[in-house]
């Protein structure tokens, strides 16, 4: 066992079966793979007032700001521009549209604000650039495809604002398909679903996957000509979740060419002991929300604030680094080591007992070392797979 101190944070970390020699290789190794998190909610805290990006946050609950990534030595992160799903009413739309320009605004002043230190990108070879310039690489992709409302057009206006993928849904149906954690309105795509997914393999818009029902999956990667991805899922055989992928999806999947980004969150990783008090506390919750439904954006802000109150006064018993690896070992044996990649879901929820924030990450690094996954094999789960899709569905889009 050995000690790692953690720079910025003021923290001991623990690392467990691993020599001196061996964690100063991972160590070693993680800085000088290019690393990307290809999901984040972490918008969500610019639009808090007095937010500061650049500035080093101790609260947990903060899972990223430029410090941590630096700490973390994370090269590359996917900021999500994330709409709650509501009815499907055309108010609701536009409001959701509206919410996703509001964020996408809110990015822009960021990178802005830091540009001696951040680039925005929107392709590979931007992003290697930007490491070798000594700057953090800033994508995007919307999570929830209620934003583009009933307009295709509005894939490509959310590309110009730097969108590389678009999550088609969330937790709830939508215009476009069925969710995993909904009951089956479509049975798959939607009609319209269909000519979304066209429509962005047209643009070289990289589909994502996750949250969608099984149905809609096997509509999708049937459809779709260019490579998916799933930008923060674990695997149902490891933890039998309804947002997790089976064996059959992960097969389907790496015959379309695509990767599937480990999430984090620990819902997601492990099946853990019931907390009735916690369960009743979110319970209340939900219940004075109104199962988080039709919130203008000031209650949004309320009731994420009440979340993470609750969360506090009633911890959950989390997953580990260990138990995350588990599901890269099962999905690996599936798919083989170049459809899997890491997509955190920090700042929505995303988060295990031994890493809780981006300083934390190179922990997975140590841990994938611990059990003999090379040093290209860890290039291409900490990145390379991702950027491969990615420029593979551009290359497509151009050739059209």
């Amino acid at each position: 066992m050995v000690w790692f101190f953690c720079f910025g944070c003021g923290q001991m970390e623990r690392i467990q079966g691993q020599d001196d020699t061996g964690w100063r290789y991972a160590d070693s190794l993680h800085r000088v793979v290019f690393t990307v998190d290809s999901h984040t909610d972490t918008p969500l805290n610019f639009v808090d007032e007095g937010f500061d990006f650049g500035e080093f946050h101790s609260d947990k609950d903060i899972c990223y700001d430029l410090p941590k990534m630096n700490v973390g030595d994370i090269d590359a992160v996917y900021f999500g521009v994330f709409v709650v799903q509501k009815p499907l009413t055309p108010e609701n739309m536009i409001k959701a549209r509206d919410r996703a320009i509001r964020l996408y605004d809110s990015i822009d002043k960021v990178v802005e604000r830091y540009h001696d230190k951040l680039v925005y990108v929107t392709t590979p070879g931007a992003a290697y650039k930007a490491e070798a310039l000594g700057k953090k690489a800033i994508f995007s992709g919307v999570e929830n495809g209620f934003v583009i409302m009933d307009q295709l057009e509005l894939i490509k206006y959310f590309q110009q604002r730097g969108a590389t993928y678009i999550t088609l849904c969330h937790s709830l149906n939508n215009q476009i398909c069925d969710s995993a954690n909904d009951t089956l309105v479509f049975g798959g795509l939607s009609p319209f679903g269909e000519k979304v997914v066209k429509e962005m393999n047209r643009l070289g818009v990289m589909i994502d996957v996750s949250h969608v029902s099984d149905s809609s999956f096997f509509d999708i990667v049937k459809l779709s000509k260019s490579p998916v991805i799933a930008s923060h899922s674990c695997s149902r055989a490891i933890c039998d979740n309804p947002r997790n992928l089976s064996d059959e999806m992960l097969l389907q999947l790496k015959q379309n060419g695509g990767v599937v980004q480990l999430c984090i969150l620990s819902d997601y990783v492990k099946k853990m002991p019931a907390n009735p008090e916690r369960d009743k506390a979110f319970g209340d919750l939900w219940n004075r929300f109104n199962g988080y439904k039709n919130l203008p954006d000031s209650m949004f802000k309320v009731a994420r604030a009440e979340w993470n109150r609750v969360d506090k006064a009633y911890p959950r018993q989390l997953a580990t680094v260990k138990d995350a690896v588990d599901h890269i070992d099962h999905m690996v044996s599936v798919m083989g080591i170049d459809h899997v990649g890491i997509g955190t879901d920090f700042d929505g929820g995303g988060g295990l007992a031994d890493c809780r924030d981006a300083t934390e990450l190179r922990l997975i690094t140590c841990e994938l070392v611990r059990r003999g996954y090379s040093a290209e094999d860890i290039r291409k789960i900490w990145g390379g797979n991702l950027m491969r899709v990615l420029q593979a569905n551009l290359d497509r889009a151009e050739r059209q």
